[in-house]
């Protein structure tokens, strides 16, 4: 049953919001954290890119299906920013995933029947304390404070960016997601569509992410923010592409 891994259907959600922190990491140290099918989508030919997702979901479904048979979760995705050069000398631009958590234990088993994403279940509490939005975790030591309700936000201090134009270009959502199929040489390639996508700029105050501590990468850096709400997305059914 190793096929149905491979998204074979297209699904529809509706994201009531999306938070997305983008951190910028030495290539070279990301080099060896994806598969060789695959290459790092640089800046600079220096920067390499984790984005840290964290997504309330509603009516995640089967395409086709009416809404109320769709389930809500929230989810935290790691993901690296990556290209993909395939047979007919096509470069795509998508992302690799390093692993997903959400808040429901049915979320979970649906996401590793049927996709690589590498679903775990953890607490995640969302709350506000005066002008900061918190998202937390307890289990996954994971800890973020977003600065709400500003209209100039700068870049932060860390950022290899010059400026927010630069930045944009990855801010997500990137078109496409890949999984290497080892076994058979080949690359899943799964393309996400949306609408509204019209991204904010928003401040950090504090994070804290036991996985990305856990990767031991001593040059990361915070290299943008940015949040987005009520998006119609759709992910194709996945296709498979020769590798080599």
């Amino acid at each position: 049953m190793k096929f149905l891994k491979n998204h074979p259907f297209a699904v529809e959600a509706f994201f009531e919001n999306s938070t997305v922190l983008t951190f910028a990491v030495p290539k070279e140290e990301l080099a060896d954290m994806i598969p060789p099918c695959l290459q790092l989508d640089s800046f600079q030919d220096k920067w390499a890119f984790i984005a840290v997702a964290m997504v309330q979901t509603k009516h995640l479904r089967p395409a086709g299906l009416p809404e109320f048979l769709g389930n809500n979760f929230f989810l935290i995705g790691y993901r690296i920013f990556v290209r993909f050069t395939n047979l007919a000398g096509k470069r795509l631009r998508g992302l690799y995933i390093l692993k997903s958590e959400t808040d429901k234990k049915k979320m979970e088993f649906l996401g590793n029947v049927f996709t690589h994403y590498k679903y775990s279940t953890t607490d995640i509490r969302i709350s506000m304390e005066g002008n900061e939005k918190r998202i937390s975790s307890q289990r996954s030591k994971f800890d973020i404070g977003l600065a709400i309700n500003e209209d100039a936000v700068d870049l932060p201090a860390t950022s290899p960016f010059s400026d927010w134009k630069e930045a944009r270009r990855f801010a997500g959502p990137l078109p496409h997601t890949f999984t290497f199929l080892e076994e058979k040489k080949s690359v899943l390639v799964i393309l996400g569509k949306r609408q509204n996508w019209k991204p904010k700029a928003i401040r950090v105050k504090h994070y804290e992410m036991e996985f990305l501590e856990n990767l031991n990468l001593k040059g990361i850096r915070l290299a943008n923010a940015f949040e987005i709400t009520n998006i119609p997305y759709r992910w194709e059914k996945g296709r498979i592409e020769k590798w080599k």
